[in-house]
């Protein structure tokens, strides 16, 4: 079975089409953090994130490793973040064209 890059593409905007997983990304840029600590910065139930993150584990975004009780997730390929810094720029330019229409109705 071949991958095409097509299907990768729609694949992971799937897997990025959900909030919270996109959240968790964020989350995760200044390194490796415990469900626990996750769901306390998210303010998200413990549960929500384990869900989330076996999500985001089962496409290879994130890895984990067990210390002990706990088990520590962080980002597998950085350049995640450009997508969804890119994600951001649309937003952010589609907020000045907003900004922009409204102004001429004013």
């Amino acid at each position: 079975m071949s991958l095409k890059p097509s299907s990768f593409k729609a694949d992971l905007f799937k897997v990025l089409s959900n909030p919270v997983r996109i959240q968790i990304l964020d989350a995760l840029r200044t390194g490796e953090r415990s469900v626990n600590d996750l769901a306390e910065w998210l303010e998200i139930e413990p549960s929500s994130i384990s869900q989330q993150l076996a999500v985001l584990r089962s496409r290879n975004l994130v890895s984990s490793r067990k210390q002990g009780n706990f088990v520590f997730y962080s980002i597998r390929d950085p350049a995640i973040f450009k997508i969804l810094d890119a994600a951001l720029e649309v937003f952010n330019n589609h907020l000045v064209d907003v900004r922009d229409a409204l102004e001429k109705l004013a």
